[in-house]
């Protein structure tokens, strides 16, 4: 067994028992059990609901045709009734559930989420006024509950990013950039795109050789690199990710060696945002964050932006790039679960632009200048990564990694690719400023 395979907790892979691909799929023994009956029939009448768009569903030798057509189109075969079930009392988890365990199947998943988000947009309200009625309950509980520590946060966070390198590297592209792109051209190569998308939000800050700049969340690296190398700034970013901070000094210290930074110009620290901001240590003139917002509890919050606004100089700017959810829809995340968060990214948490306005207004001197959403992008790179991670099976196999797992993160990328498409959710660059802040004409670096 590979490290990679080692690693692989419990909690992310629910159940020990692997797939057989080598035996026929037939229905479960439990089938036609009379709570799967009445599930099964619950689900039809939802899906009754379809108003646009088809799905065809196969079950044993029965085919059913659900919506009008004149639309998007997915076929869905149905090989074990536990697949109704989960739906019924699961709804998105007992979905993914259901996909990873082959109880149900598709040749485009993600036209079945896509499908499925374009047609609840009426069930979607009901449970936004459901969670206006009883989220005041659920915020007080949950505020008075113990908060995700820093040990917690490493835990959550190694058991995504912790995977194995190896892995990563299999669909990612070269820059290791795990994060959405910007396609400047629609046939622009992705790490072309990872590389824009670094540009667009430095350019945003104004970023200059003379600058100094903390990164919250390095990832593998790629933004702290590109920020040394094309801007010429100097960067101290950190990470609580064992694995990424191993690849990312070794990639650093690879550049150095190329003489493409200079010695120092990069540190790469393994600490969290709550410690960053220690006594005696520079604030700096710029921070950037792509993505790791969404690591940190709602109830947070006000710590975080506080710990942000610490890290920069009075007329510094801070760069966010965060995947939000539509402000209608956030009360109603903060205390439900669901695919992503049961399975892939444990202690997640998606804000939503207002909540990040208001906190910011109400918890820091900090202002909101500037909001860019560019959701499509997200859309692209996510394809992009699932066709990658579909031709590599055979090495990700070689890896230890079962079909069970493969599935997962084929129907993640696929849930993920359908929530842009239909704007559930969205990714935005953020730019916020110190109080001593002031414009200037706008500078852009050509790198």
């Amino acid at each position: 067994m590979t490290d990679t395979a080692r690693r692989l907790s419990p909690e992310i892979l629910f159940e020990k028992a692997r797939i057989d691909d080598s035996q026929p799929t037939v229905l479960a023994p439990n089938a036609g059990s009379r709570r799967h009956r009445l599930a099964k029939s619950a689900v039809l009448k939802i899906l009754e609901r379809i108003h646009r768009d088809a799905l065809v569903l196969t079950e044993g030798s029965e085919t059913t045709v659900l919506g009008p057509g004149g639309g998007l189109e997915a076929e869905i075969t149905v090989y074990d009734d536990r697949a109704w079930w989960h739906l019924a009392t699961e709804g998105s988890i007992g979905l993914g559930r259901g996909y990873i365990e082959k109880w149900w199947d598709s040749p485009d998943p993600e036209l079945v989420v896509q499908i499925a988000a374009r047609n609840m947009d009426a069930f979607d309200e009901v449970r936004n006024k459901m969670a206006a009625v009883t989220n005041p309950v659920s915020d007080r509980v949950r505020k008075v509950a113990p908060r995700p520590n820093r040990e917690r946060n490493r835990e959550d966070i190694g058991a995504h990013y912790d995977l194995g390198n190896e892995f990563f590297e299999l669909f990612l592209d070269e820059t290791m950039t795990y994060s959405c792109a910007f396609f400047e051209t629609e046939d622009m190569s992705l790490a072309d795109a990872s590389i824009a998308k670094y540009d667009r939000l430095l350019n945003k800050l104004g970023v200059t050789p003379a600058m100094t700049i903390t990164e919250i969340g390095t990832g593998w690296g790629a933004m702290a690199l590109r920020a040394a190398e094309a801007f010429g700034a100097d960067v101290l970013s950190t990470t609580i990710s064992e694995e990424q901070f191993d690849e990312a000094n070794k990639r650093r210290d690879a550049a150095v060696a190329a003489q493409r930074i200079r010695d120092g110009q990069v540190t790469l620290l393994k600490e969290d945002w709550r410690d960053i901001a220690r006594v005696g240590r520079r604030r700096s003139d710029r921070l950037v964050s792509v993505e790791m917002i969404e690591a940190v509890d709602w109830r947070d919050y006000p710590a975080f932006f506080q710990a942000l606004e610490a890290n920069i100089t009075p007329d510094g700017m801070i760069g966010l790039q965060a995947i939000c959810v539509p402000d209608r829809r956030y009360e109603r995340t903060k205390n439900t679960d669901d695919f992503i968060a049961r399975f892939v990214f444990p202690g997640g948490f998606l804000p939503s632009v207002g909540t990040i306005a208001k906190v910011v207004s109400q918890h820091t001197r900090l202002q909101l200048v500037d909001v860019d959403d560019f959701g499509w992008h997200y859309a692209e790179t996510l394809r992009r990564w699932r066709d990658n991670l579909d031709s590599q099976v055979d090495e990700i196999k070689a890896l230890g990694l079962d079909e069970r797992f493969i599935r997962l993160w084929r129907f993640y990328l696929s849930y993920c690719e359908a929530a842009f498409i239909e704007r559930h959710c969205t990714v935005n660059q953020i730019v916020l400023v110190g109080p001593d802040w002031r414009p200037g004409f706008p500078s852009v670096v050509t790198p």
